[in-house]
């Protein structure tokens, strides 16, 4: 079976958190990034494999990926202030994301498919971190907030895939595995949402805040 990176089959979902809107730039600026990383390797791998990708040809791949991603800083030195600095995450983002999705095809399984989506949620995280910095204020305080809940929620559902995907001795064994996932995912997510609209009631005072803190309380259970 020829060996097809995964850019250039279906494409695969950015988990993203309840805070954060589907297909946001960032979110559209990594994977293009990510995509034209790729896809200088493939050119030079679909013309010589017809099965499983050789040591050789990985490490090939890695070079390409190592030196587009120089390539994409270079641009980035142009630049100045977080622009430079949001351009500088993205590049290193779009290569560590790149890495994670060639490690996870020269080596499937569930250990490297985790890391592809840990490496996304990470990158994803450092991006729109480093854009909270144009903000001031509460309202950067919030866009923090929301980053990090964004980036908890991905880490937690990777985590879930993964207890998903792990095999087990009978299906009762495993559905218990997941459901603990699940539980312990929820528990994190529901924390780290908790703490972003808490961060919003600090810009309200009186008992307009301390409703706005209850009412955040009330929504993701927290005493």
């Amino acid at each position: 079976m020829p060996f097809i990176p995964l850019c250039l089959a279906a494409p695969l979902p950015v988990i993203t958190g309840t805070n954060t809107q589907p297909h946001s730039p960032e979110e559209k600026t990594m994977n293009k990034l990510t995509r034209t990383l790729i896809a200088s390797v493939v050119t030079g791998l679909m013309a010589t494999s017809s099965f499983a990708m050789t040591s050789a040809e990985h490490k090939t791949a890695k070079d390409r990926i190592s030196a587009d991603y120089k390539a994409a800083k270079a641009r980035c030195d142009g630049m100045s202030g977080n622009a430079k600095d949001i351009c500088t995450k993205e590049a290193k983002g779009a290569e560590d994301v790149a890495k994670a999705e060639l490690e996870s095809q020269y080596k499937p399984g569930e250990r490297n498919t985790r890391k592809l989506a840990e490496a996304r949620a990470d990158a994803e995280y450092n991006v729109a971190k480093e854009k909270c910095d144009d903000l001031q204020g509460n309202a950067k305080d919030v866009c923090v907030k929301d980053a990090k809940a964004a980036h908890v929620t991905a880490k937690e559902n990777a985590k879930v895939a993964a207890a998903q995907a792990k095999p087990a001795s009978t299906a009762a064994g495993q559905g218990a595995a997941v459901a603990e996932a699940r539980k312990d995912a929820s528990a994190e997510k529901n924390e780290a949402n908790y703490k972003a609209a808490r961060e919003r009631c600090d810009a309200m005072s009186g008992d307009a805040k301390s409703k706005c803190v209850d009412d955040a309380k009330r929504m993701y259970n927290q005493n």
